[in-house]
């Protein structure tokens, strides 16, 4: 929470072009496109657009600077990051203020988004300890081995709407702490808090050309996926752009690390504490207008417990606090575009054609002062079946849908069934329950009595199935495995007398 018992909303006008070679500079494309107020539904500036030849500069900056990078110490990079932890704590009110401005997720979220952010920051000032390699020795007659652990070169970041911060924390970091140089292409939607990480970052002492920000849409994406210097690419978003920039980037030998789509379930059992349950399920449906890659989107009713939830659940969505963001006392802010807005109502009216029963409907919500704004309100859906497009496709705006199941097993069948495998819940008050549904499940992040499992900074974050396309989750030890590569190195030194030619291979005996 802000200690300030009021922010000042975000309001700059200009116009937000790169940032290379650590200095702001304007796009060579000539080509631009409105950055909205999702609150106000008025443009509030502008982001342009990459050409080619800015990719191409961008690239040749981090190039540039990579080897003098790699070379550092490891304490000189950690001690950088130690200065940036310092300085986002100081800005992160101003931080919170842009991505609600611009994403429109209300304020105490956006510091939500900001604190999970510095956590990461926090685990890469480890970097001494992190890349620590294996030492064994006396592997064989004389011979030592060990592995260490070096930098991949320029790697880059292509990071979704939803997160603007949090998600390029996920990344930038690790992959500079362990010696890489990084380019980031934020959200064409939400890109002015990827400007203030750079100017941040370059008052800690990073030095020019580790850090860059690319502005831009599909053209920058498919110069950084094609560009042979480019060595490894993290993305987060739908699933058939992660599978197709997996696809991509593994032809032309680069390291992918893909983030898809989500269906997140909550598996409700009788027994469940129902007003905690409730409350869950508000806040992990509702909570950033649904725009959240793990939020709850499926509450699984198990055996009568629906009787219990239901009328309680109505209650509580209907009464939501849906507010201009910067209200320090707003639930739930607007969707982040029109078009998105459009798309999400869209489905609602898909639910009642299919058959589900719409008993909240959210449609056509507007806030007084805010009549433009890109508002609707929470929908909740009950009895959805499985074969419906709105529990299958992943809406990701402010819509519950409850599929109702008569037992424990069909509801970790149901989960296991679909496609999707980022995150689940479990809300039970029975051990052996929430032991099996852990051992069982089909799912990369899994909650008991916890609505959204997303992992702390030094555990990592990954789906599974079609959430995620590559080997490696994001941050944590996974995320410093991915930004480097092992090397084992297996030294004997001479004996004044030659023993002659070996020819057979080095054993223990």
């Amino acid at each position: 929470m802000s200690n300030s018992p009021q922010v000042a909303a975000y309001s700059s006008a200009e116009d937000i072009g790169h940032f290379i070679q650590g200095r702001k500079q304007a796009a060579r494309s000539g080509r631009s496109q409105a950055v909205y107020n999702p609150a106000t539904g008025q443009v509030a500036r502008q982001v342009q657009l990459a050409s080619a030849d800015d990719v191409q500069a961008a690239v040749a900056s981090a190039v540039a600077a990579f080897p003098a990078w790699a070379d550092a110490p490891p304490l000189r990079r950690a001690r950088v990051m130690f200065k940036f932890l310092e300085l986002l704590q100081a800005h992160k009110d101003e931080l919170a203020a842009m991505i609600t401005a611009e994403h429109g997720k209300v304020f105490t979220d956006a510091l939500g988004e900001v604190a999970r952010g510095i956590d990461i920051v926090e685990f890469a000032c480890g970097a001494p300890q992190l890349l620590k390699g294996d030492y064994t020795e006396q592997v064989s007659a004389g011979m030592d081995n060990w592995t260490l652990r070096q930098p991949l070169g320029v790697v880059a970041g292509i990071t979704p709407f939803n997160f603007p911060f949090m998600v390029p924390m996920w990344m930038a970091p690790l992959a500079i702490v362990t010696g890489n140089t990084f380019i980031l292409k934020p959200s064409e939607r939400d890109p002015s808090p990827s400007l203030l990480v750079a100017e941040l970052l370059k008052q800690a002492g990073l030095p020019d050309g580790v850090f860059n920000v690319l502005q831009g849409d599909k053209l920058a994406v498919e110069g950084l996926l094609h560009h042979p210097d480019v060595k490894a690419l993290s993305f987060v978003g739908s699933t058939p752009i992660a599978q197709s920039i997996y696809q991509t980037g593994a032809a032309m030998g680069k390291r992918v690390q893909a983030l898809g789509g989500a269906k997140n379930h909550m598996v409700v059992m009788p027994d469940a504490h129902i007003e905690q349950t409730i409350d869950a399920l508000v806040g992990a449906a509702y909570g950033s207008a649904g725009e959240r890659c793990m939020a709850i989107s499926v509450a699984v009713l198990v055996g009568d417990v629906a009787e219990h939830i239901m009328p309680k659940l109505a209650e509580r969505v209907r009464a939501l606090k849906i507010k201009n963001g910067m209200a320090l006392d707003a639930e739930m802010g607007p969707i982040v575009t029109r078009e998105a807005l459009e798309r999400i109502e869209g489905y609602i009216g898909l639910g009642v054609e299919e058959g589900a029963q719409l008993v909240v409907d959210g449609r056509g919500h507007v806030v007084a002062g805010h009549e433009q704004g890109f508002f609707t309100g929470g929908s909740l859906f009950d009895h959805v079946r499985p074969e419906m497009r709105i529990y299958q496709e992943e809406i990701f705006g402010p819509v519950l849908a409850c599929v109702r199941v008569p037992d424990f097993a069909t509801a970790v069948q149901l989960v296991n069934d679909h496609a999707y495998g980022n995150g689940v819940a479990c809300y039970t008050s029975d051990g052996h329950i929430a032991r099996e549904f852990v051992r069982r499940v089909q799912v990369g992040m899994v909650g008991i009595n916890v609505p959204i499992p997303v992992p702390m900074a030094w555990h990592g974050f990954g789906g599974w199935k079609k959430s995620l396309f590559g080997d490696l989750h994001a941050y944590g030890e996974e995320g410093v495995r991915f930004y480097t590569k092992q090397k084992s190195v297996m030294q004997r030194w001479p004996e004044s007398v030659s023993k002659g030619a070996e020819f057979v291979m080095p054993t223990s005996q």
